[in-house]
């Protein structure tokens, strides 16, 4: 009898591999970091084969690791990095050029050329998004017209596209598949989120051929068997969501009201608005938080570009520590309510300001600031972008989270963490497994195979590894946050 569920969780910076038993505890894992590629200012690109390589390469060390045989694993869930834009050839499976990757600007004029003709409302009204460089409509355009006979291709049916899921699916069914989910549609800008189809106006507006498109499946359904070549065994695909509804279903975050936030590569505030697809008045995005038996249910989102890149910056162009791990260390140096600010805006700020051209700064510099310092703040400006979300969040909604659940690599962090229930007011719970982006699909997977009963069964096995609480005085909370505005200010160009 099957024992095992295998997540992939294929992500901006590195692609991982996590076998998970029925109590959704990680038996094993693996992890592979890849190149990240910038060609011009704000462009950052993968090769889809280092994608794909990475993957396969994971996948068959956990199993290697564990001496886990394909019969003992019940199926595959998929969560991935969202946006980012692939285009391959139907017949050989190639790719046409680079994956242009969800932080990519280049599409920015492309982007300010359609608000200006007045479509962002509609698109916003279909979509639940903004029009924005960040999502995929943009990006696959801009693939059809500078890549050599890429539209005329597509034009004949010969090329497929697909986000990061779709692209596997397709790799991992040996061409037979050519599907995504509703989380992962949603994130597209071509995806009608209430009438859960593909948009033909939006299709048009983007100037984009139907043919291109994957078929939208729930996040929980029949996606194909991995081909035996691959893992040595053919093993169904039965669960599916880009990475921050993942994790949304990881945290169990099922009722309306609940929220999560995941502190990645980037930061993805979603709270579960249930059957009611809210609309933001504070630039935050409305999207699928998961569909399961053709029922969506809805999420708003606020997303920042850049988080845990910060770290990376930090530590590889920098050069200011070799570890990550030694952040928390040298944050417990720094003196209470040091005046650096860090605003990160390497590729643009995300919500709630979406400016594409905002630059990275680092405000309040004296003769006694040191690495330290620096390393601090730019651990703080993960959280004081989640405050940015909170207010917006607060005013869009009648109850945001009094209760924050979070996940991602920066959350190992004590002092991150206590800074964060700081500067938000409100308690903040890490749970015992980090790994919830791949947990959730994992357990879509789950829910298709049959190992769960619903999400109630899921629910319960949520469990706290610690609880941080606000510690800190209102009025040093505002002082501080008041300093991050200003810096932040200083770094728009809208």
């Amino acid at each position: 009898m099957a024992s095992y569920l295998l997540a992939i969780d294929q992500g901006t910076t590195s692609s991982r591999a996590i076998l998970f038993d029925r109590q959704g505890r990680s038996v094993a894992s693996a992890q592979r970091e890849f190149p990240q590629h910038f060609p011009h200012d704000g462009w950052i690109e993968h090769d889809p084969k280092d994608i794909w390589e990475t993957v396969l390469t994971t996948c068959r060390e956990v199993l290697a690791e564990t001496g886990v045989s394909p019969e003992e694993i019940a199926g595959v869930g998929i969560t991935n990095q969202r946006e980012t834009t692939l285009l391959w050839d139907r017949v050989t499976g190639e790719p046409l050029h680079n994956a242009i990757v969800w932080q990519d600007r280049r599409t920015d004029e492309a982007c300010c050329q359609l608000r200006e003709a007045g479509h962002l409302e509609d698109v916003q009204a279909r979509t639940g998004l903004l029009i924005d460089p960040y999502f995929s409509a943009t990006k696959l355009a801009w693939l059809l017209d500078e890549v050599p006979d890429a539209r005329a291709r597509s034009e004949r049916g010969e090329l497929a596209f697909g986000t990061v899921d779709t692209f596997l699916i397709w790799r991992l069914t040996d061409g037979r598949v050519h599907a995504t989910d509703a989380t992962n549609a949603s994130r597209t800008a071509l995806f009608n989120i209430h009438e859960q189809r593909w948009d033909k106006e939006l299709l048009a507006l983007f100037d984009i051929p139907a043919s291109l498109l994957p078929e939208v499946k729930d996040s929980s359904d029949d996606f194909g068997l991995v081909d035996g070549r691959w893992l040595g065994g053919e093993l169904p695909i039965a669960g599916v969501a880009g990475d921050q509804q993942a994790a949304l279903v990881g945290q169990a975050c099922f009722s309306p009201g609940m929220g999560k936030s995941t502190y990645g590569t980037g930061c993805f505030m979603i709270v579960n608005t249930g059957e009611t697809a809210e609309t933001s008045r504070n630039r935050l995005l409305t999207t699928v938080a998961y569909r399961l038996n053709g029922k969506p249910t809805y999420a708003m989102e606020g997303s920042i570009f850049v988080a845990g890149a910060t770290v990376q910056w930090l530590r590889d162009g920098l050069q200011l520590f070799a570890d990550a791990a030694e952040t928390e260390a040298l944050a417990c140096q720094t003196r209470s309510g040091h005046s650096v600010y860090l605003v990160p805006a390497f590729t643009g700020l995300g919500a709630p300001h979406w400016d594409p051209k905002a630059r990275g700064a680092i405000f309040g510099l004296t003769r006694d600031t040191g690495i330290a310092e620096i390393v601090a703040a730019g651990l703080q400006a993960v959280c004081y972008q989640t405050r940015d979300l909170q207010v917006c969040m607060d005013d869009d909604m009648s109850a945001s989270p009094g209760i924050l659940r979070v996940d991602g690599g920066m959350v190992a962090n004590n002092w991150v963490m206590q800074f964060l229930a700081d500067m938000l007011g409100v308690q903040v719970d890490r749970p015992t497994v980090l790994e919830t982006t791949a947990l959730g699909a994992a357990y879509l997977a789950g829910l298709r195979l049959g190992w769960y009963r619903d999400l109630d069964e899921i629910a319960e096995l949520w469990r706290c590894e610690r609880r941080f609480t606000p510690q800190m005085e209102e009025v040093e909370r505002e002082r501080l946050y008041a300093g991050w505005k200003e810096a932040v200010e200083r770094v728009r160009t809208q």
